[in-house]
């Protein structure tokens, strides 16, 4: 499965209102794309950072909706008040201790490494560090996307709540240096946001 991501930094004013927007306006919109397969919206309003991310049955699908979905974007972003940013990935790993809940929380990791080894760090992810995140307290959720081309992949991990989310800010710590050692990736951000809007009907791959 693949998925889009749309990243855009809002205008603290308006991000309440573009939330209200990508879920009354943009889901049912979105719902009738073929090969459309849910959305969800992470929010850092310290930031004003936003990622709203499409999850697509195919490559095909995916690529066949853009010039749809970017009339779509666009009017988002106006909403928001800021451009966005969009990156296309391959979903290739998403594990699941339950969906999520009201108060859910992420921490995504952006990182890098070199073409010729995302096949070796999916593994790395898959066999081992997945293992240490699931002991996170308040695990929900663990996905990894992955840009084959350029070696570029995105770790986000959901937690229970805030206050989990805090708890494990030390061991996650630890977890994500482990494993960018052991997969070879460099870690290029880390970002927390609230799970706005938890719509993305991909099943458990792992």
């Amino acid at each position: 499965m693949f998925a889009r991501s749309s990243t855009i930094y809002a205008q603290a004013p308006l991000i309440d209102t573009g939330i209200a927007h990508v879920r009354d306006t943009v889901m049912p919109r979105m719902s009738h794309v073929d090969g459309f397969v849910g959305l969800s919206l992470m929010v850092d309003r310290e930031s004003g950072r936003c990622i709203a991310t499409s999850a697509w049955l195919t490559e095909q699908a995916m690529q066949a909706s853009r010039s749809l979905v970017d009339d779509i974007r666009a009017d988002a972003a106006k909403v928001f008040g800021g451009p966005a940013q969009v990156e296309e990935w391959h979903i290739a790993v998403l594990h699941r201790a339950h969906h999520a809940r009201p108060g859910t929380c992420m921490r995504t990791t952006w990182t890098r490494t070199d073409p010729s080894r995302v096949d070796a760090a999916v593994d790395s992810f898959k066999f081992e560090t997945i293992r240490a995140i699931e002991d996170l307290p308040g695990f929900c959720s663990a996905s990894l996307l992955v840009n084959q081309t350029d070696g570029r992949a995105v770790v986000t991990v959901g937690y229970d709540s805030r206050h989990a989310l805090e708890l494990s800010r030390r061991p996650a710590l630890d977890v994500r240096e482990t494993g960018a050692r052991q997969a070879a990736v460099e870690v290029l951000d880390v970002g927390e946001f609230d799970l706005e809007l938890a719509h993305l009907h991909v099943p458990e791959l792992v």
